[in-house]
This record gives C-alpha cells, sequence and structure tokens, in this order.
C-alpha cells in the first residue's frame, strides 16, 4: 500500500493539483482501500459465519442429542479464546468502539487493546465456534469492530511523510462501513455513525464517511451481487387506522422486552465478573450452553442461531401462525450467548426477538398477511431500538433490508414508540453501559 500510494502522489504532483486538492485526495486515499478491504472482508467472514451456523444447526438436527455435548464445549471454547487472548474482543463489539473513540489519541496502546489485529482474529475465530455450536449471536457487530480496526491499522502503517486523517475518523468511518457491507445498508451505516458512535460533529467527516460506506457496499454487492438482508415480503399498509395501534402495541411490548433483555444482559455479566476464579467462570459458560441444549432439545430448536431463518420463514410463510415458544426461543437463546464472555453481536438476534412479538401479537389480533408483516417489521425495529436506543437506525435498516419504503412511517413510529417505553425502564442504553464498563476496564489495565 505505501508504494501505490506514493506512486498516487507522483501522479498527483504530474498534472500539478494545487496542494489543498493534492491533500484531500491523499487523505482519501487510504480511506477508500480500507473500504475495499473492508467489503471484502466483510463478505468472506459473512459466508464463513453462514457457512458454521448451517452446518451446526444440520449437526444437530441429525444428531440432536449432541447438543448435550457440542454446545457447552463450544460455548466454553469459544470464551476461553477471548478470555486469554483478547478480552475486549467479546461481545458485540460497538461499544468498544464507542469506548476507543473517547479515548484520547495519546493512549493508542489502549485503543490497541480494544480495536487491533489480535482482536480482528480473535473476534473471528470465537464467533465462528459459538454459532457452530448453536449459540444466538449476529455477526453484524462484530463486522464493525473488525472494520473499525481494519481502518485504523491502514491509517497507523501509511508512510508519514503523507497527510493523515485522525484516529477517531478511521474508527469512526471504517464503523459504518463494516455495517453498510455486513447488512448491504450504506443509509444504515451513515445513520448508525451519527447517531449511535459520534452523536456530534458529523459534518467534520461527512464526505469521507458516505464515501467509505459506499465502496465498502459496493465491494460487497460485486462480490455477492444486489441482495437484500432479508428479501421482498409482501406488505400492506391498508386500513393505517386498525395498524397504527397494534403498531403502538408491538413497539411498547417489544421495546419493555428489549429493556428488560438489556438489563438482564447486564445482570449476568455483572455476576460473572463477581467470580473469583476462571474455573467458575468457565463452570457458568458451560452452564449456559448447557440450558440452551436442554431448551433446543425438549423445547423448541429455534432457541440456536443467529435468528435470521426465523425472521425469513416468518415474513414468508403462508400460514402466518408462529410456535408459541419462538419468542421466549429468540429471548433466551440471545440473552444466554451475548452475555456468556464469548465473542458475538447482538443485532441479528435482537431483530429476530423482535420478528417474533410482532408476529405473536398480531396473531392473538388476525390480520391479512401483509399487515402481519408490518408487525412483524415494526417488532424488529422495536427490539433492537430498545436495546441500542438508536431508533432512526433500527428503521432504516429494516427499511433497507427488505426494500418496503410504503411503510418507512410505521417503522419510524414503531422506533420511537419502542425508544419510549424502553426508556421508563430504563433511561440508558445496553451499549452505553457496556461502553462504560470497557472504559473502566481498559484504564484499570
Amino acid at each position: 500500500m505505501k508504494n501505490i500510494t506514493i506512486k498516487l502522489l507522483n501522479i498527483l504532483r504530474y498534472f500539478k493539483l494545487n496542494k489543498e486538492v493534492t491533500n484531500s485526495l491523499l487523505t482519501s486515499i487510504p480511506l477508500w482501500i480500507a473500504s475495499f478491504i473492508v467489503g471484502g472482508a466483510a463478505v468472506l467472514y459473512a459466508k464463513v459465519f453462514a457457512w458454521a451456523e448451517a452446518a451446526g444447526i444440520g449437526l444437530f438436527a441429525a444428531r440432536p442429542l449432541l447438543l448435550f455435548f457440542v454446545t457447552p464445549a463450544c460455548f466454553v471454547i469459544s470464551w476461553m479464546i477471548v478470555h486469554k487472548y483478547a478480552p475486549f474482543a467479546r461481545g458485540s463489539g460497538i461499544p468498544q468502539v464507542s469506548a476507543a473513540l473517547e479515548l484520547p489519541t495519546t493512549d493508542q496502546e489502549k485503543i490497541s487493546r480494544l480495536m487491533g489485529l489480535r482482536v480482528i482474529v480473535v473476534k473471528i475465530i470465537s464467533t465462528i465456534i459459538l454459532i457452530f455450536g448453536g449459540g444466538a449471536i449476529g455477526r453484524e457487530g462484530p463486522t464493525i469492530q473488525i472494520a473499525g480496526s481494519i481502518f485504523r491499522t491502514v491509517g497507523k502503517y501509511l508512510p508519514n511523510r503523507l497527510p493523515k486523517n485522525s484516529e477517531q475518523l478511521m474508527i469512526l468511518t471504517g464503523s459504518a462501513a463494516g455495517l453498510a457491507a455486513a447488512f448491504n445498508t450504506p443509509l444504515g451505516g451513515i445513520v448508525f455513525a451519527i447517531e449511535e458512535l459520534s452523536k456530534s460533529h458529523f459534518t467534520s467527516f461527512r464526505a469521507t464517511l458516505i464515501t467509505s460506506v459506499i465502496i465498502a457496499g459496493i465491494t460487497a454487492q460485486m462480490i455477492l451481487g444486489p441482495y437484500l438482508y432479508l428479501g421482498y415480503p409482501v406488505v400492506s399498509a391498508n386500513a393505517a387506522l386498525t395498524l397504527t395501534w397494534l403498531v403502538l402495541l408491538v413497539a411498547v411490548s417489544a421495546g419493555a422486552c428489549g429493556a428488560v433483555f438489556s438489563m438482564l444482559v447486564l445482570w449476568i455479566i455483572g455476576m460473572r465478573k463477581r467470580m473469583k476464579t476462571s474455573w467458575v467462570q468457565m463452570a457458568s459458560v458451560a452452564g449456559m450452553g448447557m440450558l440452551i441444549a436442554f431448551f433446543g432439545y425438549f423445547a423448541s430448536p429455534a432457541v440456536l442461531g443467529s435468528g435470521k431463518d426465523s425472521m425469513i420463514a416468518l415474513l414468508f410463510a403462508s400460514e402466518k401462525v408462529p410456535d408459541v415458544l419462538l419468542a421466549p426461543a429468540r429471548f433466551l437463546g440471545p440473552l444466554l450467548s451475548f452475555s456468556c464472555g464469548a465473542a458475538g453481536g447482538v443485532f441479528a438476534p435482537a431483530l429476530s426477538s423482535g420478528a417474533a412479538i410482532g408476529a405473536t401479537i398480531a396473531h392473538y389480533f388476525p390480520q391479512s398477511p401483509e399487515q402481519t408483516n408490518i408487525l412483524i417489521l415494526a417488532g424488529m425495529v422495536s427490539f433492537l431500538t430498545a436495546v441500542t436506543r438508536s431508533p432512526f437506525t433500527s428503521s432504516i435498516l429494516v427499511l433497507e433490508m427488505t426494500d418496503r419504503h410504503a411503510i418507512i412511517f410505521f417503522l419510524m413510529f414503531a422506533g420511537l414508540m419502542s425508544y419510549g417505553a424502553a426508556w421508563l425502564i430504563d433511561t440508558r442504553s445496553l451499549y452505553d453501559r457496556l461502553k462504560e464498563m470497557y472504559l473502566e476496564e481498559v484504564n484499570a489495565a
């Protein structure tokens, strides 16, 4: 990359561009290069993640009793890798990105513990093992931390003679590009960076952020094609008055459940941190894996995996009759998987939890299949909003995943109402509280 950048510098000088234009182009080139890397890495990671998830679910379908051996073992191995080699690779990755953005750039050692090459490797290995074992995790949060780490690494190894972007800009831009490539949602990546990560000072990095999101997304599309994460569910916004109060009911229910989910995650994490020895922690992780195995074997296999298949089944099934245990399964699986101390994201599991809640409420208040899909999508927005407290990001993500622009107002309404319901239970988001925890840990180390 160093030689390429120097050659580009010579080309720019040859065309005698003024210094301001030259510097602007040179500071953008590393972002573009990193964006191509992130787009390709996101696709490769998604492919391996999907393969591991399908392999694990296929194994358990053929040999259900293996749940009691493979699932606890994968939970423990996934946790041990993180615990030993990169403790800050655990969990989603989004709180770590937020924590890294708040640290002074002079604290390079601390930032490296949150956003480094070791984190990338450990994050990928841990999530692949956990999803194979039936862990109810997603790859989107990990992709965000991985992408931010890639951008930071590219910026770090640029030649000193070249103009550089700030480290915060590299991390923030990479994180947005990672989400865009993970979900194929470029607008979602931009809104996520504004609403969740930066929350201010957007104008200073607007152009580079949008450009990087576009490049990462196009790179992913060049490999996979113009796919939608969930497809094209049929929706109808007729009978808007009736739908509005049902969307409100879904939003409040999913918002409250999402807030309770977040509080339980924090409680379990706090309980595990108070355990004195690694052996006791390992036993608790194995116990969490065993609980999922018991639920998956005796109650519902829907407790396993990221939940993407269950979302697609709900949105595209001709008979909109959800399993009575689907909502509890999609609550319990992510709760235990996300709080066990291994690496794994919560975006896709949160969406699947909300979808199950929306489908359950629609079952008790019968609507047409098209209107039921609106309630399912509203549930997805609502539960994710309750966890992240980012209603616009949640709305845009679901909108771009399904390309259902006609119901954008229902989705935004659901996001805002669920935000209010979650705020009444806990005024702060799961990510904010985890960010503070990571800052305390990295500063104490």
